[in-house]
């Protein structure tokens, strides 16, 4: 099968990350025994979800890790012209959740798999395929866990996230906190009296913006990225119930999404001392007050160096002379800090079609993630 082929069947299991993908795991895995690979199948707690790490090769020294994630964001809401779950070939692009980012490199990666069983490999190829990708890196962890244990890890990793085959060396880090505002609920006529949880959210939020301006004027930059500093961002809030109620209670989310050089742990302590300092003066008068701050999710940021022996390995397969970096969160940044893996971001299809309708990827790129890979087997067919 091509990897067109094998796209089609991939982009044909809606593996939006709420739902299950163990039907595209077992398919993959079935793939890959086929291909002599020695596949490891790592459930989640409830057995719906699953990662894949797959060998060919020898199992006894380094080789290079091909990883990608197997879920995609959800269609709903969305006006999608082609149905999501079935490959739309035209005009030289194939349409279809999925197939940028990121099945498109998945396909690739297993039509590679079914080209190295034909061959004799001194250097091992390994597949790392993901759930829960896109909520937050959460599903890889449980493989990395598995590979900190392992007598070898790989020598290189590639992230096929989509980058128009160019080799990316970096991306931000992520922290998703929830704070909740608890006040004192009242009668609006009467709303002196009691304590506004949105009140207390605002200010808070008021801080948050306040870091962030500080951030563009005076913090660390990097012109590598389309956003050159750290950036602080309120994406969802909750609160009230009524309009004459004074609300006890309002919840907001937000994320830090930091460069190398700024430390996010510093970053959240800045805004859990200005809480603590409202809240104590809050509770002179409403003994009741309190913010919680929690940390729902969090990935660190990868920052490969460009003289980097991953980099002129990379560059080597695709051709390419420049790197850059891009402004999407990656498992990247878990393997290179949890494993100590040299890892690029290198894929087919751009992010710029990525979680919208009619999402696509074209041929072309395709065809050409498809020839660094052959180029990649023939260097592990002579050792690396």
């Amino acid at each position: 099968m091509t990897s067109l082929e094998i796209l089609k069947d991939l982009i044909a299991f809606p593996t939006v990350s709420a739902d299950s993908n163990r039907s595209l795991i077992d398919y993959c895995a079935k793939r890959l025994e086929h291909a002599g690979a020695k596949v490891s199948i790592i459930e989640d707690e409830s057995g719906a979800k699953a990662n894949l790490y797959a060998t060919i090769g020898p199992e006894d020294k380094p080789g290079v890790l091909l990883s990608g994630h197997t879920d995609v964001v959800p269609v709903e809401g969305q006006n999608w012209t082609v149905p999501p779950f079935e490959l739309t070939e035209k005009d030289g692009k194939v349409y279809g959740r999925g197939t940028t980012d990121m099945k498109g490199f998945l396909a690739c990666a297993l039509h590679a798999a079914d080209k190295a069983s034909s061959r004799t490999l001194k250097t091992p190829l390994h597949f790392a395929f993901s759930y829960d990708e896109e909520i937050g890196c959460v599903g890889v962890r449980s493989m990395i866990d598995m590979l900190a244990k392992a007598p070898f890890v790989p020598q290189f990793c590639i992230i096929g996230e989509p980058t128009s085959m160019g080799v990316a060396t970096g991306h931000k880090g992520k922290t998703g906190c929830r704070v909740t505002c608890t006040g004192v609920e009242g009668h609006s006529a009467l709303a002196p009296e009691a304590l506004n949880a949105i009140y207390m959210a605002t200010d808070l939020i008021n801080e948050i913006r306040a870091i962030q301006d500080e951030l563009e004027t005076s913090g660390a930059h990097d012109a590598d990225y389309s956003v050159e500093y750290t950036t602080l961002h309120v994406g969802k809030i909750e609160a009230g119930v009524a309009l004459n109620i004074v609300p006890n209670s309002a919840s907001f989310l937000f994320e830090i999404r930091n460069l190398p050089d700024d430390d996010p742990d510093q970053i959240l302590n800045r805004i859990r001392n200005t809480a603590d300092k409202m809240v104590s003066n809050l509770r002179k008068r409403f003994p009741q007050a309190d913010i919680e701050i929690e940390i729902i999710n969090s990935y660190p940021p990868l920052s490969t160096a460009e003289d980097a022996e991953v980099v002129s390995f990379v560059k080597s397969l695709t051709g390419q002379n420049a790197t850059f970096k891009v402004a999407f969160g990656t498992e990247g940044g878990l393997f290179s800090s949890r494993l100590g893996i040299p890892t690029v971001i290198c894929g087919p299809g751009s992010m710029a079609q990525g979680h919208k309708p009619d999402e696509f990827v074209a041929i072309d790129q395709l065809n050409q993630c498809d020839t660094m890979l052959d180029t990649l087997l023939d260097r592990l067919a002579t050792g690396i």
